[in-house]
């Protein structure tokens, strides 16, 4: 009888325990479950072997077939003037909006010159070599802010130099930066130098263009006239960090020491989507609600 009690409560604080330690794998698995889920599951039919990075500007409106100049009005049928998409302030985020979800892979350059993935955490030192490969589960847009040793923050992308100054992201098509598309060796990595000290990397990604920031022709007409890099103002910067303070739901999955696949290659430099088959993100974040602004961080340790 006392054996029948002990094993009876054995099995009842294996449950307690069991129930209190689930959540966690749990929440993981949801979180990397809700941002794959919205993956396409084929793959996209492959357009050729040509190796130009693809557009990052904003698509623009469809005008109506009738008349190039107006779009159609949803409640008549007939055409109406085209409206300017809402800025940020104005927009409201529709209550089923799929929350913001962003996939990072850190990747570095082995004594072979091939791309491997490297856990984020790993201590870097001079003449290491990385690259990020970004993937989001919905479109919008991606800004990357730099600060070093909590020094002034610097936006190193979008680049008037790449991309023609764009950044807009289309779900689930991955962005690398710097680009392996690079004419040379320098220009595809980012290199560790000899000031040790730590790499702080802000990722924003938004539904809508932040205010205050120049893109596109903006952004190529402030570098022309010796303005960039561009640094964002106070209040910018201030709105980063408080979204930086909203919860974020983050899924880790360790499969680091693995080369880069030749599918999220080609689909990196040809713009195409990743399939439910492909290789998955080392980190995936996910807001923990539909927010218009998911904010992350990347610190990397350089000694």
């Amino acid at each position: 009888m006392r054996l029948s009690v002990m094993i009876l409560g054995l099995v009842c604080l294996c449950a307690v325990v069991i129930g209190i330690a689930a959540p966690a794998f749990q929440d993981g698995d949801d979180v990397r479950g809700a941002f794959l889920t919205s993956r396409p599951k084929d793959k996209p039919a492959n357009t050729g072997g040509a190796t130009t990075r693809p557009s990052r500007r904003r698509p623009k409106a469809s005008p109506s077939p009738n008349n190039p100049n107006k779009s159609p009005d949803k409640t008549s049928g007939k055409p109406g003037p085209l409206k300017p998409a809402p800025s940020p302030s104005e927009s409201s985020t529709p209550v089923n909006a799929r929350r913001l979800g962003l996939g990072v892979t850190l990747f570095m350059r082995d004594s072979n010159g091939l791309a491997v993935r490297v856990d984020p955490d790993h201590v870097f030192r001079k003449g290491d070599r990385v690259r990020v490969l970004l993937e989001s589960n919905t479109d919008g847009y991606l800004y990357i802010f730099n600060t070093t040793n909590d020094g002034p923050a610097t936006m190193i992308y979008p680049d008037a130099d790449l991309d023609e100054a764009g950044n807009y992201l289309q779900a689930h098509v991955p962005f690398e930066i710097p680009t392996s598309l690079a004419g040379e060796e320098r220009l595809r990595w980012f290199a560790f130098d000899e000031v040790a000290g730590t790499e702080h990397l802000f990722f924003v990604f938004t539904r809508e263009p932040l205010k205050g920031i120049p893109i596109e022709d903006d952004l190529i007409a402030f570098c022309r006239d010796s303005k960039c890099p561009v640094q964002p103002n106070e209040e910018v910067w201030a709105a980063v960090r408080k979204d930086l303070q909203e919860p974020l739901q983050t899924d880790k999955r360790s499969t680091f020491g693995k080369a880069e696949t030749s599918s999220e290659q080609a689909a990196a430099t040809r713009g195409l989507g990743l399939a439910k088959d492909d290789p998955q993100p080392s980190v995936v974040m996910m807001a923990s609600s539909s927010r218009p602004t998911l904010v992350a961080t990347l610190d990397l340790i350089h000694k």
